[in-house]
């Protein structure tokens, strides 16, 4: 078969410890690399770009930032758009009060920002966990919400409160069609997936992960659960600060709170449900879900020859989520990652029984 690892041996740790061990793995990760940054941006359509893969890569980087709060360190977040909208803003007014701040660095210290406010936040992960502790965030969601809407310093005494971007200028060039916008997006979400792949893998990873199985145990054993929480928080907060900023200036371009409201959060926490907790692959699996999802609804209808209100699509939509959350919670709870996982297994012993 043409997904088999037969033959190949590991003879060294760093080829024991690569990323992709398995040479099938390599050549498709790099093929389609090679395509999403060298043939999409020549045969994708202005639609395609700004509908389809520009939000499907910015929430694919949230959701692999909320994917190691919750589906590595086991910390339950319902606050998740508040980091956003905190990465958001913070990019906001480092782009008008420091105009000579390179647009690379603004996103980067949004980023640090949105940490800083997730490590507070995350404190009370310290004493309580649980539904006790996405009560917590949930409630951190509703103050950062009123906090931009009221503050208007957040805002520039926006008198409506919504709030216009400034022009996306990089080292003197200007990213303003869809193409560059997509590549811009891209090369983020490229850096920050590797990141976050090598930081599961590592020492903190393990941390993390035995914090969520077994906190108790991990203390015994060496590990100190606040450290690990509060990392978490942290690295998490800072990947959602960046895709928030992103999401603003590259997607929305012009946004109110409203933007970033609880709505946000709960749509992220159904991406790594369905797409596979602790997976970073399964991110990317629940991003495009959650994306497609809506345009599929939106256009079988029509396609049926079926006529319906945007008011109904919009329930059934809801609908549809909730039946899926329930089946993915009931039959495959580690998501669409674990299917995948399963298949690749299967293909690697086929056609032998198993």
């Amino acid at each position: 078969m043409i997904y088999r690892e037969a033959g190949q041996f590991k003879t060294t740790y760093a080829s024991d410890q690569q990323l992709f061990p398995i040479l099938q793995d390599r050549v498709f990760v790099i093929g389609f690399l090679v395509f999403a940054f060298g043939v999409m941006p020549f045969i994708g359509t202005e639609y395609l770009f700004r509908a389809i893969l520009v939000p499907f890569l910015i929430l694919s980087l949230a959701a692999i930032g909320l994917n190691i709060l919750v589906g590595y360190c086991g910390q339950v977040s319902l606050g998740t758009g508040a980091f956003m909208a905190v990465g958001a803003y913070a990019a906001y007014n480092l782009a008008i009060r420091v105009p000579d701040l390179n647009l690379i660095v603004v996103f980067l210290l949004s980023g640090v920002f949105s940490s800083l406010v997730g490590v507070l936040f995350g404190f009370p992960s310290l004493r309580i966990k649980g539904f006790y502790l996405a009560v917590a965030t949930l409630a951190a969601q509703f103050f950062i919400d009123w906090l931009f809407a009221r503050v208007k310093w957040f805002t520039n005494d926006s008198s409506s409160g919504s709030v216009s971007a400034p022009p996306l200028e990089i080292f003197g060039r200007v990213f303003d069609s869809p193409e560059e916008k997509y590549l811009l997006v891209l090369a983020f979400v490229c850096v920050f997936a590797l990141i976050a792949r090598n930081l599961t893998r590592g020492a903190i990873g393990r941390s993390w992960m035995a914090t969520r199985d077994m906190d108790v145990a991990a203390e015994v054993i060496g590990i100190r659960p606040m450290a690990a929480k509060l990392s978490a928080f942290a690295v998490s907060s800072f990947f959602v600060g960046v895709a928030g900023a992103l999401w603003a200036f590259v997607y929305l371009g012009s946004w109110e709170p409203l933007a970033f409201d609880v709505n946000r959060s709960f749509q992220l926490l159904f991406m790594i449900i369905i797409g596979g907790l602790g997976s970073i692959l399964g991110s990317f699996l629940g991003a495009a879900f959650i994306v497609i999802l809506p345009l599929v609804l939106n256009q079988l209808p029509r396609a049926l020859g079926v006529s319906l209100s945007t008011e109904m699509v919009s329930h059934i939509e809801i609908m549809v989520f909730g039946a899926l959350i329930v089946i993915f919670l009931i039959a495959e709870p580690r998501g669409l990652a674990r299917l995948w996982a399963v298949g690749k297994e299967k293909l690697r012993l086929w056609p032998f029984p198993h």
